[in-house]
C-alpha cells in the first residue's frame, strides 16, 4: 500500500503538492491539521495491530494443525509398529453370517 502512495506522489510535481497542502491549510485551518495528522496516526497503527493480530490468529492455527498431524502420524507409526496385535483382535471378532443370492428377498 506504501508503494501505491509513493507511486503515486511520482507522477505529481511541486507545484501540485503545494497546492493540495494550500487546500488543506484552508479547508482544515492551521488548528485542526495537528490533530488529523494525530488521527491518522492512530488509525493506521490500529490497523497495522489488527494484522498482526491476525497473522499470530494464523501461525496459532498453523502450529495447532501441525500438532494435530504430528499426533495422528504418532498414531498411525504405533499402528503400523504392532500388526499382530491387530491381526488378533481380527481373529477374535465374530464372523459376519453370509447371505447366499437365492436367500436375499426378492421385494428389492
Amino acid at each position: 500500500m506504501i508503494q501505491l502512495v509513493i507511486l503515486f506522489l511520482e507522477s505529481l510535481g511541486g507545484g501540485e503538492l503545494l497546492l493540495i497542502l494550500v487546500f488543506i491549510l484552508i479547508f482544515f485551518g492551521s488548528k485542526n491539521i495537528p490533530g488529523l495528522a494525530r488521527g491518522l496516526g492512530k488509525g493506521i497503527r490500529e490497523m497495522k495491530d489488527a494484522m498482526n493480530g491476525v497473522q499470530q490468529e494464523i501461525r496459532k492455527g498453523i502450529h495447532e494443525v501441525e500438532r494435530e498431524t504430528d499426533s495422528v502420524l504418532k498414531d498411525v507409526q504405533v499402528v503400523e509398529e504392532a500388526p499382530i496385535a491387530t491381526q488378533a483382535a481380527q481373529d477374535q471378532a465374530p464372523e459376519l453370517p453370509v447371505i447366499a443370492p437365492d436367500e436375499r428377498s426378492s421385494s428389492r
